[in-house]
Formats: C-alpha cells, sequence, structure tokens
C-alpha cells in the first residue's frame, strides 16, 4: 500500500550509506510497529553496524561498539530523511529507524487500496518461480478416508497460498498403483466377484476398500487357526503371489483388470476433489516411474554416486553421508535397488524428481506427505543433490501428523477408518437442520449450497487450525460445532459483514474520510486487515498454512467485536457511517481473500 514511498527511502537509505563509507545495507527488512496511537513501520540497523565493524576492523584493526554504532546509523539516516513524503515523522530509536505514517492518511490507503484490489488484495508480485506441490495422492483400490483428506487440504491451501504470493505453481498428484496390496484386491476381486461392480458409480472405491478387508482376513494367520484353515490360507497366498507375478510380467489379462480397478477408485477420488473445488494439473503414477527409475539406477552407478554390490550378492546403494564428505552419520547408506532388480520407494521418486525437473522445469518441488517419510525424503533431497540437481536445496516436505480416531488408530486394513464422504454427507445434513432451525426462511434452492460451503468450512478448518506437525484426534461431533474455533465462525463474519452492507440500502460509498477519533475496535480491525499482504508472504516463504488459519480465525473474532460494538449504520454522523461502512467492505473482502485462501468459500447468507 506504501510501496513507492517505502521504496523512495530504502534509496535514500542506500544513497546515505554510498555517501559516508558505510558498507551496502541489501534487503531492509521492514517490520509494521504495534499500533500506540498511529501506524508506522521499522528496520533495524544492527546488521550494517555489525558489517562496518568488521570492516574498520580489516582497515584499522579496532571494531567499533555495534548496537552504540547501530543507534549512530539510524539517528544519521532519521536527519538526512527529514520528513519523507508519505509519512507524519521519524525517529531512531535503539538503533531502529521509526517511519510513522499520519493516522487519518493511513486508514484511508488501506480501506481504498483493499477494495480497488478486491479478490487480488494480498497478491504477491511475480517471483518468476515455479513451484509444483504434490499431494491428494491416496493409494490406488482404496477409498478416500479422513486422513487422505488431511493431506489433500494441507496442500491445496498450500498451493493456493504459493500460488497468490507470485509464485507460478502446478498441482500435482502422485498416487501409488503397484504393491502387494494393490494385487491383493485384484486377487479376491477376481476370484470371488469377478464381473461384480456397485450400481453406483461413486460408491466404487469404497466397494474396493471393503474387498481389500475381506481379503486381508482370508490371508491373515488367525490364532487357534487348524491345518485345513492353514492350507487353505496358504493357497490363497500362492495365488496372490502368482497373480503379482503375472503382472511384473505385462499379463494383458492382469493388466486389463488392473486399469480398470484403478479408475474405479480414480473416479471417486476425482470426485472427492470436485466436491473440495481442487483441480489437479499433472497425474504421475507408481508404475509409470518404475523403469525409468531403474535406468537411474545405472547412471548413478555410472557416475560413481553409487555402489553396486550385486555381484556380491548384495544390492545398489548410496553412501550419502560418505559422498557428501560428513564424518557423522546423518543421512545414511541407502538402497535404491534390491539384489533381485526391484525398485523401491526412493528409487522412484528419484524418477519423478527427475520428470518434475526437466520436463516441467520446476525450481522448487513441495512434497505433502506425513512426518514417517521425512528421513526418505531427506535422502531423495540429498542424492538429487549428489546427482547435480540444483532444486534439490528447494525441495521441501511438509509432513503432517497422523490422523486417528478417539478409539485408536485408523487401520485399513481392520476396516478401521472414518470415510471423508461419510464425514461430509453428515456435515451436510447437521448444516441443513441447522438452517432448519435457525433461518427457516432461506430459499430451498438456496439451502443446499449453503450446507455444502458451511459443512466443507467446518471440516477444512479442523484440519487446518492444528500444526500440520501435530496428530490429530479426529471427532467427528467436535469437527462439525460450529460455534468457537470453527470455520462456520469464520464464515459467519463474512456473512454478518455482508449483511451490514446490504441494509444500508445504498451503493457502497466512492470515498471517506477518517479523520474522527477512532474506537479501539476499529483500530484492530485496520491494524489486522493492512498486515494481510504480509501474511500471505510470510505464510508462502515458510510453507505454513496454519498462520492463515490463525490469521483468518482473528480477522472474524476481531470483525464480531466490532459488530457488537460499534454503531456503523446507526454511526453518529454520516460522515463516520460513510467511513464504517467503507471499513466494513474492507474487512468483509479481507475475510473473504483469507477463506478463499483456506480453500473455504464464503457464503452469502447462513
Amino acid at each position: 500500500m506504501f510501496e513507492q514511498e517505502q521504496q523512495a527511502i530504502e534509496q535514500r537509505i542506500r544513497s546515505h550509506c554510498a555517501e559516508n563509507g558505510l558498507p551496502d545495507p541489501g534487503s531492509l527488512n521492514w517490520s509494521p510497529i504495534p499500533f500506540g496511537g498511529e501506524w508506522g513501520i521499522s528496520t533495524s540497523f544492527f546488521q550494517l553496524a555489525a558489517a562496518h565493524s568488521r570492516l574498520l576492523k580489516e582497515q584499522t584493526g579496532q571494531g567499533v561498539n555495534v548496537p552504540q554504532h547501530a543507534q549512530e546509523i539510524a539517528s544519521q539516516v532519521a536527519s538526512a530523511l527529514g520528513a519523507p513524503a508519505g509519512f507524519a515523522r521519524v525517529e531512531a530509536l535503539n538503533g531502529y529507524l521509526n517511519l510513522y505514517y499520519e493516522r487519518a492518511e493511513f486508514v484511508r490507503r488501506v480501506v481504498d487500496t483493499i477494495l480497488a484490489e478486491g479478490d487480488h488484495f494480498g497478491r504477491g508480485e511475480p517471483k518468476g518461480e515455479r513451484v509444483m506441490v504434490e499431494y491428494a495422492q491416496p493409494n490406488a483400490l482404496h477409498s478416500f478416508h479422513i486422513g487422505h483428506y488431511r493431506n489433500t487440504i494441507l496442500g491445496e491451501v498450500l498451493a493456493r497460498l504459493v500460488e497468490f504470493a507470485g509464485f507460478e505453481t502446478i498441482r500435482a498428484s502422485y498416487p501409488g498403483d503397484l504393491g502387494l496390496g494393490v494385487i491383493t484386491v485384484l486377487w479376491i476381486y477376481q476370484k470371488f466377484y469377478q464381473g461384480q461392480e456397485p450400481a453406483e458409480v461413486h460408491a466404487r472405491g469404497q466397494w474396493l476398500l471393503k474387498l481389500y478387508v475381506e481379503a486381508t482376513r482370508l490371508l491373515e494367520k488367525k490364532e487357534g487357526e487348524t491345518p485345513e484353515q492353514t492350507a487353505q490360507r496358504e493357497a490363497y497366498d500362492a495365488e496372490r503371489r502368482e497373480l503379482y507375478r503375472r503382472w511384473d510380467d505385462g499379463d494383458p489379462q492382469v493388466y486389463e483388470l488392473w486399469h480398470r480397478l484403478r479408475e474405479w477408485s480414480m473416479e471417486e477420488l476425482r470426485d472427492i476433489l470436485r466436491i473440495m473445488g481442487i483441480k489437479i494439473d499433472v497425474w504421475f503414477f507408481e508404475s509409470e516411474v518404475d523403469e525409468s527409475a531403474k535406468a537411474i539406477v545405472e547412471e548413478l552407478i555410472a557416475r560413481g554416486i553409487a555402489d553396486d554390490e550385486r555381484p556380491s550378492g548384495g544390492a545398489v546403494i548410496v553412501k550419502i553421508d560418505e559422498k557428501l564428505g560428513l564424518t557423522k552419520e546423518k543421512y545414511r547408506t541407502n538402497v535404491i535397488l534390491r539384489g533381485d532388480g526391484t525398485t523401491l520407494y526412493l528409487t522412484k521418486d528419484l524418477a519423478l524428481a527427475k520428470v518434475k525437473f526437466e520436463q516441467y522445469h520446476v525450481d522448487r518441488s513441495i512434497y505433502v506427505v506425513d512426518v514417517r517419510q521425512s528421513m526418505h525424503l531427506q535422502q531423495a533431497f540429498k542424492i538429487l543433490e549428489l546427482w547435480g540437481f540444483k532444486q534439490a536445496e528447494k525441495c521441501y516436505h511438509l509432513g503432517y501428523g497422523f490422523v486417528s480416531l478417539p478409539e485408536g488408530a485408523m487401520s485399513a486394513r481392520r476396516g478401521r477408518i472414518v470415510l471423508f464422504k461419510d464425514v461430509f454427507d453428515e456435515a451436510e445434513r447437521r448444516v441443513l437442520a441447522e438452517i432448519a432451525h435457525k433461518n427457516p426462511d432461506m430459499p430451498q434452492d438456496q439451502r443446499q449450497l449453503v450446507a455444502q460451503q458451511v459443512g466443507l468450512g467446518a471440516l477444512a478448518y479442523a484440519m487446518l487450525s492444528v500444526d500440520n506437525n501435530k496428530d490429530i484426534v479426529f471427532d467427528v461431533e467436535a469437527a462439525l460445532n460450529f460455534d468457537g474455533h470453527t470455520g462456520p465462525y469464520i464464515q459467519n463474519a463474512y456473512v454478518r459483514a455482508n449483511s451490514i452492507l446490504k441494509k444500508a440500502g445504498i451503493p457502497l460509498p466512492e470515498q471517506a474520510a477518517f479523520d474522527y477519533t477512532l474506537s479501539s475496535h476499529e483500530v484492530q480491525m485496520i491494524d489486522l486487515i493492512s498486515r494481510f499482504p504480509g501474511m500471505v508472504q510470510q505464510a508462502a516463504n515458510e510453507y505454513r498454512p496454519l498462520l492463515i488459519a490463525t490469521y483468518a480465525y482473528d480477522l472474524a473474532n476481531t470483525f464480531h467485536s466490532l459488530y457488537h460494538a460499534v454503531p456503523v449504520l446507526q454511526a453518529e454522523t454520516e460522515p463516520i457511517r460513510l467511513a464504517r461502512l467503507r471499513l466494513v467492505a474492507a474487512a468483509r473482502q479481507t475475510i473473504e481473500n483469507a477463506l478463499r485462501l483456506l480453500s473455504i468459500a464464503a457464503p452469502e447468507v447462513m
């Protein structure tokens, strides 16, 4: 909002440094000054003072007192600046340069900027880097449960954040469609259910999960089983492994069945992503990189990065710490090809990264994967570094904790999971009941949309309001509680702002003066909305969706307080009424933009 004035000041500071023999200050980090009667920004000169001290020591053999010198520089800069345009006053205090805005002008500029930029308020300048965010990737031939939902909502919000912050963003999914778990479903379907399928297309994924649970019961050893039961179980397992061998050999019949059942589970995934408002740009499948992964192993051997111990009965390994020259073990030694010639997850992750970097020209790659894979991904990043990919240093693992149930950990093998679709349907049902009770005049054709928006908002915020590194005990009752620290509470702030503006009965005034005494509620509201662009950049740079989730709640809480304490439509004078209407509209826009980043809709009514 004050970028031009800020850039002019930065240029004058650099000129002052050059004219007075000071080092170039580099990037000046500005921080907002907490409101104490006026708004402002501040920057420190401690780093510049320390750099100058080191330079003087090299030249004269004697440095200076850094805190004292920082204050001297701040004072000199303040004198040189005088009364810069756009600011009421400048002060040097304890090594900091503080610049204060004229209060009414600051508020007017904040509100005018938000209303002029609308949906784009808070959007960052293009960064010139391409980011790929990888998420929404449950294993094929299973069903989408609430743990998958945490992965997906985190990934989508992170993608929205980095995109809004100015990075070109590609959304990617890497579903696992290999392994014994997938073959297990193929086996039981072929043996007992050939030719069958649910009548409803969207139920196919859930049906495949039920088959997996049934197959697990048939194949698992049971306590006290009879010799006949043991023989039957071992025969089933032999059939399953023979099917795996046929798949590995490329048997056309097995491949056809595998593709068909995989598509059933993908239909369910695409349907859920549609409900969530997510569009994946690039689909990778684990099976597609299996062969290229084997070729990569040979390249790593040829380049001396990997050691081939197969001649002596071993595997192909990468001694990561040794290759990096580390004396203490940090990344360990990793197998990238088994002795029987089969690849591992790590091998395929290397192949996928190569595709990302070479075909999609990705500068940053973000992996939204649970915390159990932290070491695995760190090892992959280091092998990519050894391989020569400069993007390796900008690979990032957004880990997240487990989602368990009050009765214990979820287990697809045991069938003890909570399906997302079930929770979503229950959320819609509860919201519809609330609407019937609290807003019976809402038109019937509007109720379903609002129920979906509010239900999804409740589920999304239940996941996003917890630090991604922490585990979540998913309690349906708590997640669908629409009071307190919840998504619907934030949505309701938007609805209330919308209601005020509609009741005003006039077009939003094109301008207003804020030269009256602001209430503490207005000050808090202005302070928060002015910080939104900086919060977007911080959350994107740190890959932390929680920052925006917390900010959105604080924003809503502040607006609810203002709603109850500050008269808008009944303001004491017409100029104050017009100013507050513009402030409410600016708050509404900021709430809407924050909700959009959280992949939560802003309903017109509730």
